[in-house]
This record gives structure tokens, C-alpha cells and sequence, in this order.
């Protein structure tokens, strides 16, 4: 469900379980923003597909973004949000970053948590990071071959 405002929109999102919930203000709303399909190690294996709102931008409900178990690997410094009931993938928190590097938004929030959505209505961005990002030490990464 959306609020339209302009050429912005709210969109509620949360998991699977309903543990956490949240809403997420994007201008210019869906389909017009761009939605990024990265095939890096995490936004494979977590089935990312990210906006990237900043931190006014999202709303935490009932405290969820503390409800959030994550996980860190490389640097350690951005957390990777998941439900610690269903184990859904919320998205990947920035914010420490920010300090680093300001214009860096603050959130990539998976719209595939938005509730309501056609995701095959949406534009997306495909970025190659599994050959522009180099496999890290406490990352498991296969090749496209067949293990077996």
C-alpha cells in the first residue's frame, strides 16, 4: 500500500512474519525509481533487490530496526539487516558509513519486503558485482560451476 505525496510515495514493508515492520518514502515513487539487481555474494544469497532511502526516509515501527539481527563480513562496518523469526532479508544498514563518505545514503532497503508490489512492474539497474567486487576472506563464493 502506498501514500501518494507529490512525486514521492510511502510503502509499508516488514518480513515474512510480521516481527518487523517498516515505511519506506521514495521520490520519485515505484516503478519510476530505479530498483538496483546486484549478483554480488550478499545480494545473491540474500535475494536483495535495494533501494536506497535515506535515514528520514525509513520508519521503523515497534522498534524494529533494533528487533534486526545482522551480519557483517569484510570491513565489518555495514550491518545486513535480517528477522531473527523467519529469517527474511530486510536490507543492509549504511549508516556508519555516512560518516565516511556523506553522500552515501543512509539504508538499501529490499523492496522485496514492500508489501503489495508487481516486482516484474518495476526498472531495475543490474550491476555485476560478482566480477567487479573481489570474493572476501570471510565470504564463501562458488563459481558458476556445478559443485557436486
Amino acid at each position: 500500500m502506498t501514500t501518494e505525496a507529490g512525486s514521492s510515495a510511502t510503502y509499508n514493508a516488514g518480513c515474512h512474519c510480521g516481527h518487523i515492520t517498516l515505511s519506506v518514502t521514495l521520490s520519485p515513487p515505484l516503478p519510476e525509481h530505479q530498483v538496483l539487481n546486484c549478483n554480488c555474494s550478499i545480494c545473491r544469497s540474500a535475494g536483495y533487490l535495494l533501494v536506497y532511502p535515506e535515514e528520514n526516509e525509513v520508519e521503523w515501527h515497534d522498534d524494529s530496526r533494533a528487533k534486526c539481527v545482522n551480519y557483517q563480513f569484510n570491513t565489518k562496518k555495514k550491518d545486513q539487516m535480517f528477522c531473527p523469526k523467519c529469517g527474511v532479508s530486510i536490507g543492509i544498514d549504511f549508516r556508519r558509513l555516512k560518516a565516511e563518505d556523506p553522500k552515501r545514503k543512509a539504508y538499501g532497503i529490499s523492496v522485496r519486503t514492500f508489501y503489495g508490489i508487481d516486482l516484474d512492474t518495476l526498472k531495475y539497474k543490474k550491476i555485476d558485482g560478482f566480477n567487479q567486487f573481489p570474493p572476501f576472506g570471510d565470504a564463501v563464493r562458488q563459481d558458476a560451476k556445478s559443485v557436486g
